[in-house]
């Protein structure tokens, strides 16, 4: 089984970027919505992303930006990816990725069609998140995790939404992301990670792939 990539989103300060970082996280998230808990501004998070070790990438969350805005902050903190989180149909995922790696998000309700991402499959990756009417990320809702297999066949997917240390094994056993992504699951309030809960989350990543080999 290949190996699961962790990502661990709503980072909102240095000491919780480098727990994450020790705890296995390989991508960061960033989230410059500004109606999240979790919002940053894109100058503290250049501090943040300037001081990452190689091979860490940093990931930008959005939701409805214009193109214009989301290209500067990229330039601005560093960005290896757009996180789009919105409605932003496929021709803007076209003429984004020409310039940054982008992940098209979607909130996962029923009746969903696994069909409907054909059109994104120009993305480098698919998130799955759980579905909140009151919210567009960090909702801490599970889905039906058999869809998000089924949605494999469109490109690489990024599970999300409720991912706990307690169910990831389940997660991963069940879908076998690409990588997985946590962010109320391992704090203790919106934007403040939790370091044994980060520790406990990649421990069970690590157990689940090997119960796969």
């Amino acid at each position: 089984m290949p190996t699961v990539r962790i990502k661990i989103c709503g980072i909102t300060n240095w000491s919780d970027a480098n727990r994450a970082i020790q705890s296995g996280a390989s991508l960061l998230g960033f989230n410059f919505y500004p109606r999240s808990p979790r919002y940053i501004t894109p100058r503290k998070a250049r501090g943040i992303v300037r001081r990452l070790p190689k091979g860490i990438s940093a990931v930008g969350v959005f939701v409805n930006e214009t193109e214009d805005r989301m290209l500067a902050i990229a330039q601005i903190v560093g960005l290896d990816y757009l996180q789009l989180h919105g409605d932003e149909p496929p021709a803007a995922v076209a003429r984004l990725k020409r310039k940054v790696r982008i992940i098209r998000a979607f909130r996962v309700r029923k009746p969903f069609r696994a069909a409907q991402l054909a059109p994104f499959r120009q993305a480098h990756a698919i998130l799955l998140d759980g579905f909140d009417p009151r919210l567009t990320g960090g909702t801490g809702r599970t889905f039906d995790w058999t869809l998000a297999r089924r949605a494999k066949l469109y490109g690489r997917i990024f599970l999300a939404g409720g991912l706990t240390p307690e169910n990831i094994g389940e997660a991963i056993r069940t879908v076998r992301p690409y990588a997985v992504d946590v962010c109320s699951g391992v704090e203790t309030r919106p934007g403040k990670k939790d370091a044994a809960r980060l520790r406990a989350f990649h421990r069970a990543v690590v157990d689940a792939q090997r119960s796969r080999r």
